[in-house]
Parts: C-alpha cells; sequence; structure tokens
C-alpha cells in the first residue's frame, strides 16, 4: 500500500460515518497488539478550543524535553496534519505502512462477520500505532466527538483530562441541553487522574466536577480571569499570568488566551505528577504555537481573515472577536456550512456584523449546506446576500467589493477553510 491508496482506503469506508461507541476501535486496537497501552495520556474535550489547546500542551512538553505525539481531526490544508510527533506530520510512508496494518485487521473482523471500523476508528489505531513506534512519552489526544463514546475514549490510565468550552453541537448524537453534552464531554474522565476544566456556564461546571468526583480525580478550574495585563493583536497577543511573567502568544482572539491558560494550567499539574515541565518551557511552547485556520490573517490590505466558527459557542466568540478587532470597518463575509449545524444559530450571531454576506458551498464534503439554502437562511436576517456559484467566484467577488481598508472574513465550515487558503495563497508563518 502507498500513501496514495492509504488515502482511497480512508475514502472508501467513509460511508460508515459516524458511529458512537468503543466495541469496534476495542477490537481493532487488540488485533494490533494494542499499541495505546504504551504511552502515557493527556486527553482533550470539548465543543471548542480542542485543537489550539492540544497543540499548545503538545508544544510545551516537546519543549520540556518529552516525546510527545500529537492527534487532532479535522485537519485543514494536509491529511497528515492530524498525527504529529513533535511538531513533524506523520510522513507519508509511515501514513501508508501504518494504514495496510490497519487494513488488514480490519479485512479479519470484515471476513469474520464484525462491522468495518469507521474512518475515524481506522484513524485512531493509526495515531496510537505511530505513537507507539515513534516511543513517545506522551500522548496528547483530540476527542473526535463527545467523549463518553468516542474512540479515543479506549485509552486507559490518563493522567490529565482537559475540558475546554462547551456548547451546543451534534445534539443528534450527544443529547439537546448543555448538561447532557457536558456529562458526554465528562465521560473521558479516568478513576485517579486530574481534570483541569476551563471556568464556563455554572451548569457545564457543576457536571464535570461531579463525574470528576465520582471518578476520584482531582478537580483543577482554570480561569482566564487570572491573565492580567493583556495586549490584544491578530498577529500576537501577550499577557502576565501567575509569577511566569510575560506570556507571548501568535494567535488571534481572546479565546485563544483561554486556551493557552488552560494548557498551562494542565501542564502545572503534570509536573505535580512528576513529569517536570519548567516556566520556560511553558513560555516557548506557547510561544511557538501556531493553529491555522482559526481567525487567521492570509493577507492584509484588503485584510482577509478565515475562522472556522460553525457552531453556536464559536460564534458567540467569533461576534466576541469582531467586537474587539474590527470596531467601525465594513465587513463582507463569505459564509460555508454543513447542513447538520445549527446554521441558523450561527447566522443570528453575527449577520449584524457584516456589510455584505457570500455563501459558499463547502466543495467535496457530502454534508455540505448548498450556498443557495444557506443564502435564503441568511437573507432572512440580512438585506444584502449573496450566493456564489463556487470557491473562486466567492473569494474574487470579494476582492472586488473590498476596499483596501475593509475586512474580507470567511468562517463556517473547517472543510473548505483549507481550500480558499490555497486560492487567497496563504503561506503559513513557522516558529
Amino acid at each position: 500500500m502507498n500513501y496514495r491508496q492509504a488515502l482511497e482506503y480512508v475514502e472508501g469506508i467513509s460511508s460508515r460515518g459516524i458511529v458512537p461507541g468503543l466495541d469496534g476501535i476495542r477490537e481493532l486496537c487488540e488485533r494490533l497488539g494494542n499499541p495505546q497501552k504504551d504511552v502515557k495520556w493527556i486527553h482533550v474535550a470539548g465543543t471548542n478550543g480542542k485543537g489550539a489547546t492540544v497543540t499548545f500542551v503538545s508544544n510545551i512538553l516537546a519543549e520540556a524535553g518529552y516525546r510527545v505525539g500529537r492527534y487532532v481531526s479535522p485537519t485543514i490544508r494536509d491529511y497528515r496534519e492530524r498525527i504529529a510527533v513533535n511538531g513533524r506530520m506523520i510522513s507519508q510512508k509511515d501514513v501508508a505502512e501504518g494504514m495496510e496494518r490497519v487494513k488488514e485487521a480490519c479485512d479479519r473482523m470484515v471476513a469474520e462477520g464484525l462491522a468495518q471500523p469507521t474512518p475515524f476508528e481506522v484513524e485512531t489505531a493509526l495515531a496510537f500505532l505511530q505513537f507507539q513506534k515513534k516511543k513517545c512519552d506522551f500522548g496528547v489526544l483530540e476527542v473526535g466527538m463527545g467523549g463518553l463514546l468516542d474512540a479515543t475514549n479506549l485509552i486507559e490510565g490518563t493522567l490529565v483530562e482537559i475540558i475546554a468550552s462547551i456548547g451546543m453541537d451534534h445534539v443528534k448524537f450527544l443529547g439537546n441541553t448543555i448538561e447532557k453534552i457536558a456529562a458526554q464531554k465528562a465521560g473521558i474522565i479516568k478513576p485517579g487522574s486530574t481534570v483541569v476544566c476551563m471556568e464556563q456556564k455554572p451548569e457545564v461546571m457543576a457536571v464535570v466536577e461531579a463525574k470528576a468526583k465520582e471518578a476520584g480525580a482531582k478537580f483543577v478550574v482554570s480561569s482566564v480571569s487570572r491573565a492580567r495585563e493583556i495586549r490584544r493583536g491578530l498577529e500576537k497577543q501577550s499577557f502576565r499570568y501567575d509569577n511566569l511573567g510575560r506570556v507571548t502568544l501568535f494567535l488571534a482572539g481572546e479565546f485563544q488566551i483561554a486556551n493557552a491558560v488552560l494548557a498551562m494550567d494542565a501542564c502545572r499539574e503534570l509536573t505535580l505528577k512528576g513529569y517536570p515541565v519548567s516556566d520556560r518551557a511553558i513560555l516557548d511552547g506557547i510561544a511557538k504555537t501556531r493553529w491555522p485556520g482559526r481567525l487567521t490573517v492570509l493577507r492584509k490590505r484588503p485584510l482577509f481573515l478565515v475562522d472556522g466558527a460553525h457552531n453556536e459557542d464559536a460564534a458567540e466568540k467569533l461576534a466576541k472577536s469582531i467586537e474587539i478587532y474590527f470596531t467601525n470597518r465594513r465587513i463582507i463575509y463569505i459564509m460555508g456550512v454543513l447542513r447538520d449545524k445549527d446554521y441558523e444559530r450561527v447566522i443570528e450571531l453575527t449577520h449584524s456584523f457584516a456589510d455584505q454576506i457570500i455563501t459558499v458551498t463547502p466543495p467535496d464534503n457530502p454534508r455540505a449546506l448548498s450556498a443557495l439554502d444557506l443564502a435564503k437562511a441568511a437573507a432572512r436576517l440580512h438585506p444584502k446576500v449573496t450566493a456564489a456559484a463556487s470557491l473562486e467566484e466567492a473569494v474574487e467577488m470579494a476582492m472586488l467589493l473590498a476596499g483596501k481598508d475593509d475586512v474580507i472574513l470567511a468562517f463556517g465550515s473547517l472543510s473548505y477553510l483549507g481550500r480558499l487558503m490555497d486560492l487567497v495563497g496563504y503561506e503559513e508563518k513557522k516558529s
């Protein structure tokens, strides 16, 4: 199997979609020799902010001298972004070799009358194999959806669970109240571990704390209110926190400061567990973190940004960032969403800031909402809405409409932002 064949294999089994539960991943990993048992784990759940928090933690631990595996999803520009060791993406060769092993195990399962594992289960198993192969000290895992029944929750003996911002999303699978969703997210908590939970809605905090108490886990609240002397910017921010001095990060948005604080608190808990992480490693790890697609500047005149706000919680955070950064500036939106998201609520929270809204259909995604249907929904609240025939047309229209001092903001599903970043000619800055 080569790299192209590995991707084709994953694409070929994508019709299975989302199947919550641990039976499939447990059977698959047993046939692979349970590679997940050779790694110490930090597990990250939440509705938004998981990927950035995973990356902050991974970079901090790498700066502290550990070998660290990172697993995130979905990715924006390259399939291999989802699995990395000390910041280096998995190689095409390792994808091909690992996927061949996984496929052989899956084929045996199917031949014995068991269900074909889902793409996410297959990719999770691939991550476990890669971290075992690279002899990682730690694996930092992003939950795919929920927590309790997510494939990543196969791991045992987690050192630290991190609970990022929780909001309403995936209600079909996780429940239709914030308490039910929080209970699913808190399902990753293991006995004897430490839970570091971002301070958020009281009803969320109550559920997570109760789950931690039930498991006999230490419960730690991470509060962004402890960040002081904040200096905000679109490409660089800084703040003071406890005795660390000035912390600098190269990600925009007030919510990224909260994610950074969450990651720092988690790493301090690891020190208390006997895995030393110095203040210098924390500062350098935060400063070296890049996370494209989250309020990322693509170009400056006109200012062109992308953001993966695709649910209510993320839309609230985006609206707050718009108020902070773009007061009294004319803003043109490009929006593309998936039909199973609460896009009407996203429109409701963000429409008032836009002078013009251009809608697109996220390409190559069977769950995509058409640009025309999204335009109809937006037009119920906004007078100037246009459906673009393609992503290329949307970018061209936005550039023609925007003056040099205006703002173009593309947001919604992460599934189209990578293609848009390529169209605009964005090159990620290296740390």
